[in-house]
């Protein structure tokens, strides 16, 4: 019997090859994306990415989108409080996994399993210990497209904002830079690949420096 499972979507590459990980599997039955949304901006937090373009993903994966209302700023006791009213929700659907994109940090792992234990959903983490450079690569040549929105310039050349996540921009990333970004050197939008129905026409528009961080605003092109 297939489990009813919550992807959290971040709208990145990590979230996308998840989805894609778990259509391929029988036992999941995919119920919904639930992402956390900046009231004040209506943005992803730290993709930077609009709403508008959050809902084109979701329209394109065939699933529908849980938002989750987040204060800026947000503390810690805002952000908990935001996720408890959520998860009744996700509770409320049937659905018993929550999947996460996480590669290989073991606190941001612990702090996922700490939240959702005993509400009885259980965490599921689909690209856990994938060697991050073979798995960047396995995403490209599996046809994901990605534009990287945020960049950490103390970690990553701040240039590479807004570029494409593709082979080259791999070749180029300094070797202290992880191939996924897992350390958050880096954060991206997918716009097409195996997981959507169809690619998500965007073009790249203005780059500004915010709060110690590089975003590029990508945004929705007219058909």
């Amino acid at each position: 019997m297939s489990r009813r499972t919550q992807l959290s979507w971040s709208s990145g590459k990590d979230s996308a090859w998840s989805l894609y990980q778990l259509q391929q599997d029988p036992k999941v039955e995919l119920v919904s994306l639930l992402t956390t949304v900046n009231t004040t901006h209506g943005r992803v937090a730290m993709h930077a990415v609009r709403e508008a373009l959050l809902r084109a993903q979701a329209e394109a994966a065939g699933l529908p989108l849980q938002v989750v209302p987040i204060p800026s700023p947000c503390s810690n006791e805002d952000y908990a409080a935001a996720m408890e009213s959520a998860l009744q929700v996700t509770l409320a659907d049937g659905v018993q996994d929550v999947a996460f994109g996480d590669l290989f940090l073991e606190d941001i792992r612990a702090y996922r399993e700490t939240n959702l234990r005993g509400t009885g959903l259980q965490p599921v983490f689909p690209l856990w210990q994938r060697p991050t450079a073979e798995l960047a690569r396995e995403m490209i040549a599996g046809g994901l497209q990605a534009v990287l929105t945020c960049v950490d310039p103390k970690q990553c050349p701040p240039e590479f904002v807004g570029r494409a996540y593709d082979a080259s921009l791999l070749a180029e990333l300094p070797e202290s830079v992880d191939p996924c970004g897992e350390k958050g050197e880096f954060h991206t939008f997918v716009h097409a690949g195996p997981m959507f129905s169809h690619p998500i026409p965007i073009a790249v528009g203005e780059v500004v420096e915010r709060d110690g961080f590089v975003f590029a605003d990508v945004v929705l092109e007219d058909r």
